[in-house]
């Protein structure tokens, strides 16, 4: 439990489509500390991460220390490797996994958190993401396109992310992201 009172905060985190991440970790500890919190969740996973809310599936995960459970204020479908919908390829945007999410992007995201919880209302965002197309190729067969899809997804999201977020958030918000052990050795 994180030895802070978050009372009255409300946290977005980016990247949660289960129990099992770091994404839903960071979530619950940030209800532990009484913050109010909405979730990411790409629109792929979205649907069976509802499903399993919905079913009682992940209860155990969401039991907080003080036998309540953790409840999502709000669950936003996000693609964070599009900024705007119009970048969103035509075959992306009519799939059926896609199809019914509405704007699933950055920009669509910051404007329902804006609609939803007006201007000032995010003070922690969370960036808890990362893809990779080619993750499983040895380093020697990564092409530049898996390469700069990973970089986007899971780096430049953040950038982006400040960007569409930073103007409707709290002054002092906290915009944290998350690293990973080969940023700090090969």
């Amino acid at each position: 439990m994180l030895g802070i009172d978050l009372s009255g905060k409300h946290a977005f985190v980016a990247g949660v489509a289960d129990d099992g991440g770091f994404g839903f970790a960071i979530a619950k500890a940030l209800a532990e500390a009484g913050a109010t919190v909405s979730v990411g969740t790409w629109p792929p996973a979205l649907g069976i991460f509802t499903k399993l809310l919905d079913r009682g599936k992940l209860d155990e995960s969401l039991t907080l220390s003080d036998g309540s459970k953790m409840r999502f204020e709000r669950i936003y479908p996000l693609d964070a490797a599009y900024d705007r919908l119009e970048e969103v390829p035509e075959e992306i945007r009519t799939h059926r996994r896609y199809k019914d999410a509405g704007d699933f992007t950055i920009d669509g995201v910051a404007q329902r958190l804006r609609e939803d919880f007006g201007e000032g209302g995010v003070h922690i965002v969370v960036h808890s993401l990362a893809n990779g197309p080619e993750v499983k190729n040895p380093l020697l067969e990564t092409s530049r396109g898996g390469y700069l899809a990973a970089l986007s997804a899971s780096a430049y999201s953040f950038v982006s992310m400040v960007q569409r977020l930073g103007p409707i958030a709290a002054r002092g918000t906290a915009f944290l992201a998350l690293t990973y052990m080969a940023s700090q050795r090969v």
